[in-house]
């Protein structure tokens, strides 16, 4: 399923992260100030490790930052390193 960006969403958002949403399609995010909250993520440790891996990959200038209170919804952030 390919993740649409609305025009809002996607001038607001860095050339790393408009990369990794469209490498990654999540089904479900969020913009915030520094990033995008990846939401809905079946298994937590499984969609980390992958997000970190296609990060490295990509060569993109991205954190990856999640928390015991993301897990229990199935989220995590994806930052600008910058």
């Amino acid at each position: 399923m390919k993740t649409k960006l609305t025009p809002d969403t996607e001038t607001n958002l860095s050339a790393d992260l408009r990369a990794f949403i469209h490498k990654l399609e999540p089904r479900k995010f969020k913009a915030l100030a520094r990033g995008i909250e990846v939401r809905g993520a079946n298994d937590i440790h499984r969609s980390v490790a992958f997000a970190k891996e296609l990060i490295s990959r990509a060569g993109l200038k991205l954190s990856v930052v999640h928390s015991a209170e993301m897990a229990g919804y199935g989220a995590f952030e994806v930052r600008d390193a910058s």
